[in-house]
């Protein structure tokens, strides 16, 4: 599985922190130096772009209180994120609903939490029950605009 891990200002510290205890190896899609000017909107789509261009690939995107990067990446077709605040809820979404785009809100939980939650994250599967299954199709065929409400 290939990781993209990606920050804003406010998530900087989180994610070179992440960097350096994950056991996994990571492909840092920026930001590279810490600049309180630079857009989150500018790493959630790059990490976004890079996951939905490999099956077999996730991201973590970090910014002060997650929501920014999580609705961003979400606007690119393909993209299942969430904001996860504990390690429990990074499993269940993962799952349940073959998360793959997990954001953290750096402002909210302390490190070791973040570490723990992605490691949650990265050491769960999707299901790929059938009731799971259904609910992910209806979506993909929504973003493919065939979904009619029924």
């Amino acid at each position: 599985m290939k990781i993209f891990i990606g920050a804003d200002h406010r998530g900087f510290e989180l994610k070179e922190f992440l960097k350096k205890r994950l056991s996994f190896e990571l492909e840092d899609c920026g930001a590279h130096f810490y600049d309180p000017n630079d857009d989150y909107v500018d790493f959630a789509l790059r990490v976004g772009i890079e996951v939905v261009k490999d099956d077999n690939s996730v991201g973590i995107l970090i910014c002060g209180s997650g929501a920014g990067m999580c609705f961003a990446v979400n606007k690119i077709k393909g993209i299942r994120a969430s904001v996860c605040c504990h390690p429990e809820m990074a499993r269940k979404a993962r799952e349940d609903d073959d998360l793959n785009m997990l954001c953290l809100a750096s402002d909210f939980i302390d490190k070791e939490l973040a570490l723990e939650i992605v490691k949650s994250f990265l050491n769960s599967n999707f299901k790929k029950e059938e009731k799971y299954l259904r609910r992910l199709k209806k979506i993909s065929e929504y973003e493919n605009r065939n979904y009619s409400f029924n």
